[in-house]
């Protein structure tokens, strides 16, 4: 059950310029995260194109701006424009009157350096709660590789000729569709007193399993749990990510911590829920204190930021291709250490929730989306749901 002193008492300490934390800083950000897409990778980029990206915001607020993210890309990115507007309906179509240029220091076009993100001046445009934002990168040449988010269970447009077209209200000329997010990692809104929550984590939180285009991950189920609170959300998953060492799935959770979770505007709260991959991957981890030094690198990280760790435990994955039952003794082995309290601020026990009462080293049938390792909406709902809200504030 949510406990309401603490609600009210953490707004009170943001009104009064402190978080109450040590290491915080005095005075609140007036900027919160409402969504974010972690760098996951790089796809050869379309010259001369404009991509209209579809993010759904967590929290609302009176103006927002944008993140466009050179991370992982090999030369100067060149922007040609950059827009913002709501969406309206379910294709490329912005509400009228809704667009808005992104200017970066003043100028409506602007290149990113290699390996940088570049965070846009103040977009004067209310946006409500859990709307449809789209985020229009114009690329008038080739710079290389795009950094990207692969896995978005959400369709994107991309115009080919793209030049002048981040402005058109209207999306006939975006005829292509795209499963990705090109450029954009991030939107941050104004004036949210409460900040936001950072889920930090691999395919599980990407949201692999749920249905496409309806925003079911669990970090969005979260959000919705938030919204009364006009708390954000921002989903740091990304699929195949690992705890302990780079991958296919991006740099690995301590080498992207700042940039994609710490670093991240008006962040109180990290839930992090990541080491299925390194268990079961290869090379394959088998210490659990390897583990849990890493989780308090990323507690003791986080504190020096004011910003508070809950650590959920790793699920259960009997039936999929990976499992082995020496691997199921690390994770077994790892939730033990996580469950005594003395690595994070709290814990939530994912593996409670999902795990099927009469094969415990299996999900729930109800929660299965079929392949025993992640989850369908059903089980995206409960993950969200075990998430208790007190220990985000």
């Amino acid at each position: 059950m949510l406990k309401v002193g603490r609600v009210v008492g953490a707004a009170l300490l943001l009104v009064m310029g402190t978080t109450g934390r040590a290491g915080a800083d005095p005075a609140p950000s007036p900027w919160a995260g409402s969504w974010e897409a972690a760098p996951s990778g790089t796809v050869r980029q379309v010259p001369g194109a404009a991509f209209r990206n579809v993010v759904h915001l967590s929290v609302g607020g009176s103006a927002v701006r944008v993140r466009i993210s050179n991370r992982l890309g090999s030369a100067p990115l060149r922007l040609g424009a950059v827009t913002v507007a709501l969406r309206q309906g379910t294709g490329a179509d912005a509400v009228p009157g809704s667009m808005r240029p992104a200017t970066f220091d003043g100028a409506g076009t602007a290149v990113v350096p290699i390996g940088k993100d570049l965070v846009s001046d103040p977009v004067p445009l209310a946006v409500p709660a859990a709307a449809d934002l789209l985020v229009t990168v114009e690329t008038p040449g080739d710079s290389g590789p795009a950094t990207y988010h692969r896995v978005a269970l959400q369709t994107s447009y991309l115009a080919e000729a793209g030049a002048g077209r981040a402005a058109d209200a209207s999306g006939d000329a975006f005829t292509r569709t795209t499963g990705n997010w090109y450029y954009v990692s991030g939107v941050d809104v104004a004036h949210v007193p409460l900040g936001s929550v950072v889920a930090f984590g691999d395919s599980l939180t990407d949201g692999n399993g749920s249905s496409i285009g309806t925003n079911h991950r669990w970090p969005d189920r979260l959000a919705d749990r938030l919204r009364p609170l006009r708390m954000g959300v921002l989903n740091a998953g990304i699929s195949g990510n690992r705890l302990l060492s780079d991958s296919t799935g991006g740099p690995s959770a301590l080498h992207r911590l700042d940039a994609d979770g710490l670093g991240r505007a008006g962040v109180r709260t990290l839930v992090l829920l990541e080491g299925i991959n390194d268990i079961k991957g290869t090379p394959e981890a088998t210490d659990p204190w390897d583990f849990v030094r890493a989780y308090r690198t990323v507690v003791a990280r986080a504190h020096a930021r004011g910003i508070r760790v809950v650590g959920g435990t790793l699920t259960p994955y009997a039936g999929y291709s990976g499992y082995t039952e020496a691997r199921e003794a690390v994770r077994q082995r790892v939730n033990a250490l996580i469950r005594t309290g003395h690595v994070f601020d709290a814990v939530v026990d994912f593996d409670a929730v999902v795990r099927d009462p009469e094969q415990p080293g299996r999900i729930r049938p109800a929660y299965d989306p079929g392949d025993h390792l992640h989850f369908n909406d059903a089980g995206m709902r409960a993950l969200a749901a075990a998430v208790p809200l007190d220990e985000l504030l």
